[in-house]
């Protein structure tokens, strides 16, 4: 079998992925001991490209946002191994002004929910206008007048009066629309999004989806997006990596994942996904079927299993997968005429298409 660190992704210099995440470990101090939120997860993602990352809570999706980002609180959580090459340098390795220099300017990042990220005593205008006064040198005045352009982007009506606004003063979806404003002042290389549609309404959830993916085609900035939301990454990403209990178990375009699944994690979650057409849930005359649940529940970071983490819920499980870790390789292995593309951390993966 290959190892995890044999399939780690690679690439020449001369089509160097924008964003290499090999390895990467990330440990959290508890009171019972250290435990591994992240055990040497990787992935790449090309300039331009989306990128979504998926699982239930608790699989580690934004620990691996937060660790990329260096944005974990020291204690409790620390990045313990790894690295994250971004543009050619590794960010582990940057001094924390270094870091400084990279955030907000070639990297940023839209958080989950903005009444919490945004500073409640501050106008708007003046939060997404900061990244123009640290990184590029404006003055207060001109990053006020580019918060205005940057408003106008995003969708954000009459934004000569929203700029001096105060996030209380805004919805949802509006305040949504200021973070990534901010998130996109200075003209990011990469844009990682951390549930950013969670807490608005279907249709604003459209709107925030389609104004990321358009302003990803104009500017040719990698969105990282993470998310518990397969829907959500079958309109907006090329690729996705399906996180479970802390580690890789499915890594595909979203194209060879959705036709045919292999890992019976990602099969779950893709049938616990609502369909309109009662010709592929039901009869077209009758109800269509339930919605089919995933059995149990993540297991605890303190309580990981020997082997497989997703075998106590899996209706596949065998022996084997109780007594040992399966490791990441590509699928093709596994299944014959598989995508090689594609990987796998399954002993028994479905080898079947899609129902």
């Amino acid at each position: 079998m290959v190892s995890d660190a044999a399939v780690a992704p690679t690439a020449d210099a001369a089509s160097a992925p924008l964003l290499t995440v090999d390895e990467l470990t990330t440990r959290f101090r508890t009171a019972g001991g250290e435990v591994t939120a992240l055990d040497r997860v990787s992935f790449t993602l090309k300039e331009g490209a989306a990128l979504g990352l998926v699982g239930e809570s608790g699989s580690g999706k934004s620990v691996t946002a937060l660790s990329i980002a260096r944005l974990l609180r020291d204690p409790p959580g620390r990045t313990t191994g790894g690295r994250v090459i971004f543009e050619g340098r590794d960010l582990l390795r940057l001094s924390e002004s270094e870091m400084c220099d990279v955030r907000g300017d070639r990297l940023s990042m839209i958080f989950q929910e903005p009444m919490t990220s945004l500073n409640p005593v501050a106008r708007v205008g003046d939060q997404v206008g900061e990244p123009l006064v640290l990184h590029r040198g404006l003055s207060r005045k001109e990053a006020r007048a580019r918060a205005v352009l940057l408003f106008k982007k995003v969708g954000i009506a009459d934004p000569e009066r929203r700029v001096l606004a105060y996030p209380h003063e805004l919805s949802g979806g509006m305040r949504q629309r200021v973070m990534i404003a901010m998130a996109i002042a200075c003209g990011p290389r990469l844009i990682i999004a951390d549930e950013p549609t969670t807490a608005l309404d279907v249709t604003i959830q459209a709107q925030i989806l389609a104004l990321l993916s358009e302003l990803r085609e104009e500017t040719r900035s990698a969105l990282l997006l993470i998310t518990h939301d397969l829907g959500v990454v079958a309109e907006t990403c090329d690729e996705v990596v399906v996180l479970y209990a802390g580690q890789v178990v499915e890594q595909a375009s979203v194209r060879t994942l959705f036709a045919a699944p292999r890992h019976p994690y990602t099969v779950g979650l893709l049938r616990s996904i609502p369909a309109f057409d009662p010709q592929a849930t039901g009869e077209p005359d009758g109800p269509p079927k339930r919605l089919v649940e995933i059995p149990g529940v993540v297991p605890r970071l303190s309580e990981l299993p020997i082997g497989c983490r997703f075998a106590a819920r899996c209706d596949r499980a065998r022996d084997r997968c109780r007594a040992e870790l399966p490791p990441l390789v590509p699928a093709s292995q596994l299944v014959p005429g598989d995508d090689p593309a594609r990987l796998v951390r399954c002993f028994f993966p479905v080898a079947e298409a899609r129902s």
